[in-house]
């Protein structure tokens, strides 16, 4: 089994929050209520115009990831 490129996460130690991980390179948590970026990879040394592009795909991807998640658990309720 391949390990999803998105998975969303929770912790009961932050309730509120709702975080997407993503498991390839360079690897990342967001929390989705603050906006905030955990990079868990080392990035340095990269080509900065390439890496700042790829990195505003990969959080765009990560959002437009949730919004289909909550979709699909909502239409599941139905």
């Amino acid at each position: 089994m391949a390990i999803p490129k998105f998975l969303v996460g929770d912790n009961t130690d932050h309730p509120e929050n709702v975080f997407i991980i993503h498991t390839e390179y360079p690897r990342f948590v967001i929390d989705l209520d603050s906006d905030e970026v955990e990079w868990l990879d080392d990035i340095e040394g990269e080509d900065e115009t390439e890496l700042t592009d790829e990195m505003s795909k990969l959080l765009d991807e990560a959002n437009t990831f949730y919004i289909r998640e909550v979709e699909r658990y909502e239409a599941m309720e139905d």
